[in-house]
């Protein structure tokens, strides 16, 4: 059995998991919370760096405890997000990936955040080859696999979803995470107010809606919830019709959402709309395999260990910018 211990850290959750071939072994997390205002990078790294033992600790702990005999020795790599995501806390995380792995004498594996997200959903739901929506708070892309990489066919030219999700909550008055704040309070009304929706080719933009559902809480301070829900209607129909031209190019029946606002249950309902009338099939895991989570992490680890890949120590910097479509995929054949 082939073990991997994963670390997460690139914004607000810091988690520590360990995955082998069957099965998620431990997972354990301790999440930064904001006083206010949104996530505050090196508030978020000092988090992380006062939480990092005790979260690896409770994971191998936890490993113990169902896996008779498990030890250290068992883990055959450290895998790390190396990138996207907040310059301080990826650089925490990564140097304790790098003592782990040095004190440990195993392989490191440096993965790209986006591709766990995809991968960890590829894997929990049994789907082969999807096109796949990946909306988080910094990310909204629809990625597709071809030729050894996945291909960002569309994705936002200014800030991703989560992100307008965040400010628009945070200007309501509402504390972090905003995602959720939004859901509940659109779900209490049905009243479209118009908003607006850009959508260039298979790209979208999301800053002037964020400005606009702010004009209309001005003009409207007594219909938030409308407000809300329009923001919501708007912007999710945006990324259907996107995904929906990419099924169409790829000629392609199968749909993966991935990332911490596929949670999104309004979102989750548009998608499998729009994947029944193509008599199509929708994808999506559990909600804790959709947030930001040391399982991924791990789990991409594992398939990159496996096709050879690992990370020397001279190329372990982090890459705030890391895109998916720089990864070359060495643990998929061609479809």
């Amino acid at each position: 059995m082939t073990v991997i211990l994963g670390l997460e850290g690139t914004a607000w959750n810091l988690s520590a998991a360990l995955v082998s071939e069957e099965r998620v072994l431990s997972e354990m997390e301790s999440t930064y919370e904001p006083k206010y205002g949104g996530i505050h990078p090196r508030e978020a790294a000092q988090h992380h760096a006062a939480e990092l033992k005790e979260v690896v600790s409770r994971a191998l702990k936890g490993a113990e405890e169902k896996e008779a005999g498990f030890s250290l020795q068992d883990i055959d790599a450290i895998a790390f997000s190396q990138g996207p995501g907040m310059g301080p806390c990826l650089r925490t995380v990564a140097t304790a990936a790098r003592a782990l792995a040095l004190s440990l004498k195993i392989p490191l594996i440096g993965v790209n955040h986006c591709i766990a997200h995809i991968e960890i959903g590829r894997w929990r739901c049994g789907a082969k080859d999807p096109v796949v929506l990946y909306v988080s708070g910094a990310n909204s892309q629809v990625l597709a696999y071809r030729a050894g990489r996945y291909r960002v066919l569309g994705e936002t030219l200014d800030i991703g979803i989560g992100n307008a999700l965040d400010k628009f909550a945070r200007y309501l008055g509402l504390s972090h995470p905003g995602g959720p704040k939004i859901e509940e309070r659109a779900s209490r009304s049905t009243t479209y107010l118009h908003m607006p929706y850009v959508v260039k080719g298979m790209d979208l933009s999301f800053s002037g809606l964020t400005t606009a559902a702010k004009e209309a809480i001005e003009a409207h301070p007594d219909e938030q919830d409308a407000v809300c829900y329009s923001f919501q209607e708007t912007a999710f129909a945006m990324l259907t019709e996107v995904t929906e031209r990419a099924m169409a190019h790829c000629g392609n029946d199968e749909l993966l959402l991935a990332g911490g606002v596929g949670a999104n249950r309004r979102l989750q309902q548009m998608l499998r709309t729009m994947c029944e009338d193509r008599s199509g099939t929708f994808y999506v895991p559990e909600n804790r395999f959709l947030k930001d989570n040391g399982s991924m992490i791990a789990y991409l680890g594992l398939l990159m260990l496996k096709s050879g890949v690992t990370t020397p120590l001279e190329l372990s910097r982090v890459k705030p910018n890391y895109r998916p479509d720089e990864v070359e995929v060495t643990w998929r054949p061609e479809p």
